[in-house]
């Protein structure tokens, strides 16, 4: 039976410390799908979804067991219906435990079979997040050392 996982987030941006969760992610499953969500709590992306999924389709071009879908319902939803058991999820602290925590409960009542995988990231990432990648990217700081692609 083939192990499918999801790497769901929002992705905005995708950064080399979710590239680094996703290839670590290839040495427990065999084929990873990740899921760009629409997050009806975040109101606008900065970046938008089309060019996420172009740029992350590029970073794993020599990966065909990597694929890029969007998605806008319950992630427990998405994984079913793309017959995955596994969520794949990092983790750069505390913080990222409590909340994912509460997260992998919900799914796993949404659905049973789904099954949460936490990877610590590796700690040259930890210090990467999307809303810091964001904010110096806004004020026409460099980011390109912490993305697997160019802007």
């Amino acid at each position: 039976m083939k192990r499918i996982a999801v790497f769901p987030g929002s992705f905005d941006p995708f950064t080399r410390g979710h590239e680094d969760i996703v290839l670590r992610g290839l040495k427990l499953f065999d084929e990873i799908i990740v899921g760009i969500g629409y997050n009806s709590g975040k109101s606008n992306r900065y970046f938008e979804i089309e060019l996420m999924v172009k740029k992350i389709e590029e970073t794993f071009a020599d990966y065909p067991n990597i694929s890029v879908l969007t998605f806008a319902e319950l992630t427990a939803a998405f994984a079913k219906k793309h017959k995955a058991k596994y969520l794949l999820r990092g983790l750069r602290n505390t913080t990222d435990f409590e909340y994912e925590n509460s997260i992998s409960q919900v799914n796993r009542h949404l659905n049973p079979e789904l099954e949460s995988v936490f990877l610590i990231t590796t700690p040259q990432f930890a210090a990467i997040s999307s809303s810091i990648i964001r904010e110096v990217h806004r004020y026409k700081g460099d980011v390109t050392a912490f993305l697997p692609y160019t802007l």
